[in-house]
């Protein structure tokens, strides 16, 4: 990290504004080029030199220019991260799904967007590595670039610097800085937490959060905490739609299996291609089915609790699941959809030394995603290891009341205890029997489930 230098950016533009003209333009100066002023008087409307003000002449704009660029460079703070810029960040990210590279593509034209006309917060959430440091970075530079002031800083090294200026050998006083960080005209700030933060901590940062917010002051924002799990009053703040855009970064996720939607059949299962009407069927079945096609677009609206699709092979539950996935990554937010069995494979596989992933980060993953959609919740959670791991996942989800959707073909009486007792609590769980038979055919029936 730079040494941080707090003192305030010049953004006088005049240069810009008052174009130096030459002795035969009327300025009555000879090119200071030779004298070594360096300043000219600008002319009239008459002509005649304007004797009350003085300007850079053509011959030393050039040299204040890169003097003020200098000068930014240092104000910025961005040091060594001087280098992470939009030239050198694929607009795609590293991600190697086509989906999770469609879903960056769309995070990272925000970030051009607003780098090139920064109002408002933009806030990037993500797990270290996913690429938010980098888009914040880069905004910052691509802002540096065009000669407007930026100042970079993590929340720790401000924090750091603050309690420093309490210090009689700093050479910068508490309030000057504090209020330089606050006033600033974009501000980029890394890698924000509150959770753990001391009480002091929390009030400086909260305070230089809402001097922003209230004053309307551009601010990037970049922490590795879910929103659902934030600060209640940051949350707050985030919220106004209008003044603030969130977008949600995640790496490429280990699984590669059928039950990824990476996979081309999944990702076209959407609500428009969804037929709900299916004219061939009884009225009580068509109602059903238009009730369950409901339930699931309000749901990917806004995902709160639990939705539970039962239902025969084939009845629409994994469609409409698909559909509500494809919902949220369009909006940019982050969705894990996975079929149980590869779920409990991958878990399986993460025991061997040639797994990529620890155990522990790939269960950490599933328990923290912020949406979690569980396809052909089935047989395959009988055995013992089976059930106390799927019944690990959801009692932590359950307990932190995340949302998620699970689809089954098994009544709730056919699911273990501990997790039908989950599924049925009506204050975060609502669980839909989906009455319609296989779209794709005859097919014999299977048993019946109950509908709570």
């Amino acid at each position: 990290m730079a040494r941080t230098n707090m003192s305030r950016a010049n953004t006088d533009t005049s240069s810009k504004d008052n174009p130096t003209p030459s002795p035969e333009e009327g300025g009555g100066e000879i090119c200071p080029v030779c004298k070594g002023a360096g300043f000219v008087h600008p002319a009239l409307d008459s002509g005649k030199a304007d004797f009350s003000r003085v300007v850079p002449c053509r011959c030393s704009k050039g040299e204040l220019r890169k003097k003020k660029t200098e000068y930014l460079e240092k104000y910025s703070n961005l040091g060594s991260l001087s280098q992470l810029t939009f030239d050198n960040l694929s607009p795609k990210g590293k991600a190697a799904g086509v989906v999770s590279q469609e879903r960056f593509a769309r995070v990272y034209q925000a970030a051009r967007t607003f780098a090139d006309k920064p109002q408002g917060w933009l806030v990037f959430l993500g797990p270290s590595g996913s690429g938010k440091t980098h888009l914040a970075c880069a905004i910052a530079n691509h802002r540096l670039k065009l000669g407007e002031p930026v100042f970079y800083i993590t929340a720790a090294d401000l924090l750091d610097h603050l309690r420093s200026a309490f210090s009689p050998s700093s050479d910068t006083t508490y309030d000057e800085l504090f209020e330089q960080v606050k006033n600033v005209p974009l501000l980029v700030l890394d890698d924000l937490t509150l959770g753990s933060a001391t009480a002091w901590a929390r009030e400086k940062l909260e305070q230089l959060l809402n001097h922003r917010f209230n004053t309307r002051l551009a601010t990037v924002i970049t922490t590795d905490v879910p929103l659902e799990r934030m600060d209640e009053r940051l949350r707050g703040r985030l919220a106004d739609s209008e003044f603030c855009q969130v977008w949600t970064i995640e790496p490429a996720s280990p699984l590669k299996s059928r039950g990824s939607l990476e996979l081309e059949l999944l990702r076209s299962m959407t609500f428009d291609n969804f037929d709900h009407k299916r004219l061939e069927l009884p009225t009580e079945q068509r109602q059903n089915l238009h009730q369950a096609y409901n339930l699931a677009v309000e749901f990917a609206r806004s995902p709160e609790g639990w939705l539970i699709f039962q239902g025969v092979n084939g009845c629409g539950k994994t469609h409409l699941a698909a559909a509500i996935a494809n919902y949220r990554l369009a909006q940019g937010k982050p969705v894990l959809f996975v079929v149980v069995p590869d779920l409990l494979d991958h878990l399986r596989s993460t025991f061997s030394p040639d797994s990529k992933i620890s155990y522990d980060e790939f269960s950490e993953k599933l328990k923290e995603t912020p949406l979690l959609i569980l396809d052909d919740f089935g047989e395959q959670s009988t055995t013992p290891w089976a059930q106390e791991k799927l019944y690990q996942l959801i009692n932590y989800r359950y307990n932190a009341r995340l949302p998620m959707v699970i689809t089954t073909c098994l009544s709730l009486d056919e699911i273990e205890t501990r997790i039908s007792s989950r599924m049925v609590d009506p204050r975060i769980s609502l669980v839909f029997n989906i009455r319609a038979p296989d779209y794709r055919g005859n097919v014999k029936p299977t048993r019946q489930t109950k509908r709570y």
